[in-house]
């Protein structure tokens, strides 16, 4: 089918040079895959084109693409050669061209095994899906586009299927269930049965796959406009108990506050919650990422009342060691694992200041919460799923006040930088003492100070300590601290 609608003709003429030179070698070059789906999915998408990754697909084998593209691409990298793809850059476009292939994994195997290919039919044939399974020729008299398996009246009817059994295609790449998931949350798709069924049975195949590749899965189905879709595919297909075994916990599991629903429809509401507009300086896919995992802790734990009749829920500290050990077998980050974990620590600390924000509270939140306070402001709004509006005003404007009260200390004592007034060096000369223990208990007594009265002055804080000192020397022998500000 010949296609050549306006809005795609700036396109092609970008491609026009990259085309022309595989035509005069007698190569054949498409555009495949998800460009071409974006593509054709709307006029919408070519707003946003400038940013596009354009991928294409040829018979050339990969030393003939970067003879082919030599003098023409301001960038290349070969990286993925093995596997037939060479990557380059023209100006600010991104390119990959790979080689027709049939590739199959073995049912051990992590890796595919590559055989390239001349037939696009083929290589459309081992696609993952019909919406990626279309390809547009940009090497024939005029653009057509190749879609043998119906893609794209998949596209329009909203239909996710598989070029080849769904069996056969899982087969070949288990990753592939997972992107399912991401699919139907991001084009809001529904899959059909033999796809589903195809995935219940075959969860366990996730198992070969990377724990890198499917953490990388999961966040770019976090960050899709409303991943709920996708997040409930996951659960009922029994994907998640194969990655993320704590999220099926939590299904059915009571809300001890939020009666009436689950904690896993309360934590999905919660990650839905999470918009990118939601700060302007925040993580989206890290508060994402939080959002999901923070309440982990809670089919761990139980309600417990003090003496008074209070009520404490101390999942969230249960939930950050889960969540730490978790993230770790899914080989996240370092920094990712460090950030989850404190945000997972924290999201109810917003909740223990019950009679308003002194200044002492606000500090102490703001200390808490380091780096991460507009992520963690972020989740402490995004928290609040109740239907009730008295109760959902009531904490917004809570949170308001938080945030008011943050602006004007940030403003009057630079609480990024909360820190005591005297430093490690500063105190040993004060107190003649050598550096260990007691200036790291020192420290710890100046930054109480700076929490709870903010700045006194260098006179003053002077006189403090050396009055702690005086009262303490005493036990300099058994003091515990650190030398430098505990968070």
């Amino acid at each position: 089918m010949s296609i050549i609608p306006p809005r795609f003709a700036p396109v092609f003429e970008e491609m026009a040079p990259v085309a022309q030179r595989f035509r005069d070698a007698g190569h054949r070059l498409y555009l495949v895959g998800g460009t071409v789906r974006d593509l054709l999915m709307s006029s919408d998408s070519l707003s946003n084109s400038a940013t596009m990754d354009f991928d294409a697909t040829t018979t050339a084998r990969p030393a003939e693409i970067k003879t082919l593209i030599a003098g023409l691409a301001d960038a290349v990298w070969t990286q993925g050669e093995r596997f037939g793809t060479i990557g380059m850059k023209i100006g600010d476009r991104a390119y990959e061209i790979t080689t027709h292939r049939a590739e199959a994994y073995s049912p051990d195997s992590r890796k595919p095994d590559v055989a390239f290919g001349d037939s696009i039919e083929t290589d459309l044939s081992r696609r993952d899906f019909t919406i990626n399974a279309m390809a547009l020729e940009l090497t024939s008299d005029a653009p057509e586009l190749v879609d043998p398996f119906g893609g794209m009246a998949d596209l329009v009817g909203r239909v996710l299927r598989t070029p080849l059994s769904p069996e056969e295609s899982f087969n070949d790449d288990p990753l592939r269930m997972m992107r399912a998931a991401r699919f139907i949350s991001q084009l809001k798709v529904t899959p059909d049965d033999a796809l589903v069924a195809a995935v219940r049975a075959m969860a366990s195949r996730l198992e070969i796959v990377s724990m890198e590749r499917i953490h990388h899965e999961l966040d770019k189905l976090l960050v899709t406009d409303s991943p709920t879709a996708g997040l409930w595919f996951l659960m009922d297909t029994g994907l998640a108990e194969i990655f993320f075994p704590e999220l099926p916990a939590m299904r059915l599991e009571q809300d001890p506050i939020h009666r009436h629903k689950d904690v896993l429809t309360h934590t999905f509401a919660v990650v839905e919650n999470v918009r990118p507009d939601a700060s302007p300086t925040f993580d989206f896919r890290l508060t994402r990422l939080a959002a999901l995992f923070h309440d982990i802790g809670k089919p761990r734990t139980r309600a417990v009342k003090d003496g008074k009749g209070v009520t404490f829920h101390h999942h969230e500290v249960v939930g950050a060691r889960m969540s730490r050990d978790r993230l770790r077998a899914l080989k996240y980050s370092n920094e990712d694992v460090t950030a989850i974990t404190e945000l997972v620590a924290l999201h109810l600390r917003f909740h223990t200041y019950q009679m308003g924000w002194t200044d002492s509270a606000v500090r102490r939140y703001v200390r808490d919460a380091g780096s991460l306070l507009a992520e963690l402001n972020v989740l402490t709004r995004c928290d609040c799923t109740t239907r009730n509006e008295r109760k959902a005003r009531v904490l917004s404007e809570r949170m308001d006040e938080l945030e008011a009260r943050i602006a004007v200390l940030s403003a009057q004592e630079e609480l990024a930088m909360l820190r005591p007034e005297l430093d490690g060096l500063q105190v040993i000369e004060i107190l003649n003492v050598p550096a260990g223990r007691i200036v790291g208990a020192a420290l710890d007594h100046l930054m109480e100070i700076r929490l709870e009265e903010g700045v006194l002055g260098d006179h003053e804080i002077r006189l403090r300590l050396i009055d702690w000192w005086e009262k303490n020397k005493n036990d300099a022998a058994s003091m515990k601290g650190s030398s430098r500000p505990r968070r």
